[in-house]
């Protein structure tokens, strides 16, 4: 038992990930569909923050994911936008159904570069792809969207488990190929310390646990 908590806390690195976006977009079942393998039909809004962690091999790395869910709702909004601090890699999520959360993406961008680090890597995530039936964004759009601000692009169904895995791979993937080609800074108080990119960093998540209220979820 001792042997397996002492492997799951080694890792090379730790990346923190905002998931932005409005609400139910379906932010929270990406993450428990990553973290977890889960989905949850009756998943409520969530509430100020919530996060989970995953280590996994990327490029060779063991890499600690620790996934941070922000609340959509714009009463939360002011709460949230301290926890972009530190985040190496965001993930804005659209709902490719509605029209209007994949219209809101540009003022969620705006707020993320507004408080994140300008070196922050993002992906625009178009979920939900299995209403195809609802289907009312077109993927060329979003291309091009995604194209003329700079950001990798890739549609999900979490419900489906449809390139969730690819998502947090390809995001991490690009935020570990963005450190490595810096050289490793010996300032403890810059960026990179914030967001744990040193073995051994941790970042201070008292503030915003939210993980007290567990939902109930489904494995598949």
């Amino acid at each position: 038992m001792a042997g397996t908590r002492r492997a799951e806390e080694e890792y090379d690195y730790l990346f923190k990930v905002v998931l932005i976006g409005d609400s139910g977009v379906g932010k929270s079942n990406l993450l428990s569909r990553f973290t977890r393998n889960e989905f949850c039909l009756e998943s409520k809004s969530t509430i100020g923050v919530e996060f989970a962690t995953r280590t996994l091999h990327v490029e060779g790395k063991i890499i600690k994911a620790q996934i941070w869910d922000t609340a959509g709702q714009e009463r939360y909004r002011a709460i949230t936008s301290a926890y972009y601090r530190g985040a190496l890699g965001a993930v804005l999520v659209y709902d490719v159904s509605k029209p209007t959360t994949f219209d809101n993406i540009s003022r969620w961008l705006k707020e993320l570069r507004d408080h994140a680090d300008a070196n922050i890597r993002i992906m625009l995530v178009g979920n939900k792809t299995d209403l195809k039936h609802l289907w009312a964004v077109a993927t060329d759009d979003a291309h091009k969207f995604a194209e003329a601000e700079g950001l990798s692009y890739i549609e999900t169904s979490a419900l489906e488990a449809t390139n969730v895995e690819e998502a947090f791979q390809l995001i991490l993937g690009d935020i570990y190929r963005a450190i490595s080609k810096k050289p490793v800074a010996s300032d403890e108080g810059g960026a990179g310390a914030a967001g744990g990119v040193k073995e051994g960093k941790t970042i201070n998540v008292a503030a915003g646990d939210a993980n007290s209220e567990k939902k109930q979820c489904c494995s598949t």
